[in-house]
């Protein structure tokens, strides 16, 4: 089964320092490349900051954009995986394995299989 793991955290808890910040990527480096060696991994991206956001809504056959995330909240959503594992509860040991959990949050969600 399909499940996506989506990261969320505060960019207030960011790495503080050059060194920080390399081992944050060097630890989503080793993580990725253990999921991709498990064949568990079909995709997963980093995103650009909530800022660089754009919001669409349709309403009465009016669209409407909007700058910046849809809700004010202190996380963001800042990188996602979808990965291929028998079970909920392999997909739970993943994200708790994405070093973002460790400050942040990840949340697991089966993909819908619409075939």
């Amino acid at each position: 089964m399909k499940y996506m793991l989506l990261i969320y955290t505060d960019p207030a808890d960011g790495p503080k320092t050059q060194a920080e910040g390399e081992k944050l990527t060097a630890d989503y480096a080793a993580f990725t490349q253990e999921i991709i060696d498990s064949q568990e991994l079909v995709v997963g991206d980093a995103l650009q900051g909530a800022d660089t956001a754009t919001v669409v809504r349709l309403r009465s056959g009016t669209v409407a954009t909007t700058d910046g995330p849809f809700a004010e909240t202190k996380e963001h959503l800042v990188g996602y995986y979808v990965v291929e594992v028998p079970d909920l509860d392999r997909a739970l040991a993943l994200a708790a394995r994405i070093p973002g959990a460790a400050t942040g949050s990840v949340e697991v969600r089966p993909i819908r299989d619409m075939g």
